[in-house]
C-alpha cells in the first residue's frame, strides 16, 4: 500500500507554483531538450526469447508513481497513481493522490498540449514537458515516456533501443537518453514470453536545474492495447 504523502507530497500540486514546484517536464524539454507532442512510430522490436514485442500507438495503462526530488535544498517525496490513455492522436494523462482524488490532468494533442488542476485556471503549450514543470515544479517527462512505458526509445547516441527481460541480467535493462535520464527496467511481466512481455517497473534518475537530483518510480499494474 502506498503511503500517504506528507506536509509537502501531492496535495503540495495545487501549491507547487510557490516555490517552482513537480517539473513534469520540462524535462523532456527544459530539462531533457528533445520534447514534442509528435506521435511516435516504433517499429517492433525483438526481446529476449527471439519474438517480436510490438510498439503499441493506442494503449491504456495505469500504475503508481514515486518521485523525490528537492526543494529549497530539503528532500522531497510524492506518491501516488496514474492513468495514461493513449491514442494516435490524443493522450491524456491523469494524476491521483493516495486516496484517489484527481490532481491534475495532462490532455496532449498534435500541437498543443492543456494541463488542469484542481482550483486553478487550465494551462496550455506547444511543449508539454515544459508545461508539466512549470506547473508541478519537477520533471516528469512525459514526452519519453510515450515510448517508455513500452520498453522503447532512443539512447544518448540517438540509437533506438528496445529494453527486453533477461535472465542473465542480475540488474535489468539500462539506459540512458539524450536528455539525460538514467531508466532502468527492473521488472517485467510475463517474462517467459517475449512477445507478450512488458515493463513492470521502471526507475528513472537524473539531475536537474529545477530540482536537484530526482528519482521517479512508476510500477505498472495494467495495461491494454487498442
Amino acid at each position: 500500500m502506498m503511503r500517504a504523502p506528507g506536509k509537502n507530497a501531492w496535495q503540495v500540486l495545487p501549491a507547487i507554483r510557490r516555490g517552482a514546484l513537480l517539473a513534469a517536464a520540462a524535462a523532456a524539454m527544459a530539462l531533457s531538450g528533445c520534447s514534442t507532442l509528435s506521435q511516435s512510430s516504433a517499429p517492433a522490436a525483438t526481446a529476449a526469447s527471439g519474438a517480436a514485442r510490438q510498439y503499441h500507438q493506442a494503449i491504456d495503462v495505469s500504475g503508481r508513481l514515486s518521485i523525490r526530488y528537492q526543494q529549497d535544498g530539503k528532500e522531497q517525496a510524492m506518491h501516488g497513481s496514474f492513468t495514461w490513455a493513449q491514442g494516435k492522436q490524443e493522450t491524456v494523462i491523469t494524476l491521483l493522490s493516495p486516496l484517489g482524488q484527481t490532481l491534475a490532468t495532462i490532455n496532449i494533442a498534435a500541437d498543443q498540449a492543456t494541463l488542469k488542476q484542481s482550483g486553478q485556471p487550465a494551462r496550455s503549450a506547444g511543449d508539454v514537458d515544459a508545461l508539466t514543470v512549470q506547473a508541478l515544479g519537477w520533471p516528469l517527462p512525459i514526452a519519453g515516456l510515450r515510448d517508455w512505458l513500452q520498453g522503447f526509445g532512443q539512447n544518448a547516441a540517438g540509437q533506438r533501443f528496445s529494453a527486453a527481460p533477461s535472465a542473465a541480467a542480475d540488474d535489468g535493462f539500462s539506459v540512458t537518453t539524450a536528455d539525460k535520464w538514467l531508466i532502468q527496467y527492473t521488472n517485467w511481466q510475463a517474462q517467459d514470453n517475449g512477445a507478450e512481455s512488458y515493463p513492470k517497473r521502471i526507475d528513472l534518475a537524473r539531475n536537474t536545474a529545477q530540482a536537484g537530483e530526482v528519482a521517479i518510480r512508476i510500477v505498472i499494474d495494467s495495461r491494454q492495447p487498442h
